[in-house]
């Protein structure tokens, strides 16, 4: 059996490894034909990527102008941490459509990305983190206290699609909380959505900030990361950071503050809804809460893969690359790799794995870091603290959505009032 595909698959002799038999069992041969928007790859997620990283730690796209998946922790560290080589400048998205904005600083190389990084990281450090840990503990006690009575929530459209909006607007950013639905569900649909509606949706929330930014550079400074922004930075070239550059910030600080953590949170609900033992290793032992973050997110990645683009040819686990390809880092893959990580699959708060690459590699690992694991960590302590046993409710089953980042849309929970 001859295979000509550019993906590197370990044993391509082997027949259940055949693209007949891999369309047989999940609608899609992934290895050789990997499509990051198929609804095939949500349904059968965690199975696909943990047989890509153990059997194709290279597979290869024919969508569009096509592109490369490496699922290895090797290879994404690799890719991440050689800005040089695999450049952020055209973006993290496959095939992106000319007409959508970038987001800025993630997708930049030094040192504008680097220019951008020292003004912003002051604010999202762990002291800082630390200093919003109660408010955002009071955010996770007011949204529990409108459902607890009941015995059941719609765990992500009434705790996890909120706290983070909350968290991060209220007490980072300063939007109106008023704003804050239509807000969620536009980077919901711009993530998610229809194909062709993304690009409307992304705009829609670019317009938001736009305008959101205008009324503050016309009030008085608050000290705070908004007037950063505003500030803006010089570049390497000599030039300042353009208005468009700015609203870009904020909009990469929106996506990353929403979208992300509501998968982590759901996650984390629906894994200890799932495992009463190990709910009840936390309920046991309160000081492993930030161990199982650690594990929550290693585990169940909000980020499935993003891109780089090949500024020169190269070699990455034996697949030759020129320049201009595209290629993307598998993180959902790489946090489950058995060749790094002893039974990837089981999640051990006693021992966590710290070195996991769920919040990125190299200088575009991600800002928000802090604030995820402070978010996840207040919310289980309080979550458990109120509800210690839960379950998934009888009769429903969670609902996920899956592109470049994995989302969850519907949980629902309950528990004996």
């Amino acid at each position: 059996m001859m295979d000509n595909s550019p993906a590197r698959i370990v044993d391509p002799q082997d027949p259940e490894l055949s693209p007949e038999r891999l369309k047989e069992r999940f609608g899609r041969d992934f290895f050789r034909d990997f499509d990051i928007d198929d609804p095939n790859l949500n349904t059968h997620f965690h199975e696909v990527i943990d047989l890509m990283v153990q059997k194709c730690p290279v597979a290869h796209s024919k969508v569009g102008t096509g592109y490369y998946v490496f699922s290895t922790e090797e290879a994404v560290r690799k890719i991440g941490q050689d800005w040089q080589t695999f450049s952020s400048a055209k973006g993290y998205i496959p095939n992106r459509p000319d007409d959508m904005p970038l987001m800025i600083p993630v997708e930049q190389d030094p040192p504008n990305h680097t220019a951008w990084r020292r003004v912003l990281n002051p604010h999202m450090g762990p002291k800082v983190m630390d200093a919003i840990r109660d408010d955002v503990a009071r955010e996770v006690n007011a949204l529990i206290d409108k459902f607890i009575d009941r015995g059941e929530c719609e765990f992500i459209g009434e705790m996890a699609g909120l706290l983070p909006g909350r968290a991060f607007f209220i007490y980072v950013l300063g939007v109106p909380v008023v704003d804050l639905p239509e807000l969620v569900h536009d980077v919901d649909k711009s993530l998610f959505g229809p194909l062709d509606e993304r690009t409307a949706y992304h705009k829609k929330v670019y317009d938001y900030l736009e305008k959101f930014l205008k009324e503050r550079e016309a009030m008085e400074p608050q000290g705070d990361i908004v007037d950063t922004i505003l500030k803006g930075v010089t570049y390497g070239d000599g030039s300042e950071a353009s208005w468009e550059h700015k609203v870009s910030v904020v909009l990469d600080l929106t996506y990353g503050g929403i979208s992300t953590t509501i998968y982590a949170l759901g996650s984390t609900a629906r894994h200890l809804a799932d495992h009463p033992e190990q709910r009840q290793q936390l309920l046991d032992n309160p000081e492993w809460i930030e161990n199982a973050v650690e594990e929550f997110v290693r585990a169940y990645s909000p980020v499935v893969a993003m891109g780089r683009t090949c500024t020169r040819d190269t070699e990455v686990e034996g697949v030759q690359l020129k320049e201009g390809d595209y290629v993307m880092m598998g993180f959902s893959s790489a946090g489950r790799d058995p060749r790094t990580i002893a039974d990837p699959k089981a999640l051990n708060f006693a021992e966590p794995t710290i070195h996991h690459p769920t919040f990125g590699v190299g200088p575009h690992r991600c800002i928000g870091s802090h604030l995820a694991r402070m978010e996840l960590a207040v919310f289980t302590r309080e979550w458990l603290r109120r509800i210690p046993h839960f379950r998934v409710k009888a009769g429903t089953e969670p609902v996920y959505e899956t592109g470049f980042l994995r989302a969850m849309s519907s949980l629902w929970l309950s528990w004996d009032k």
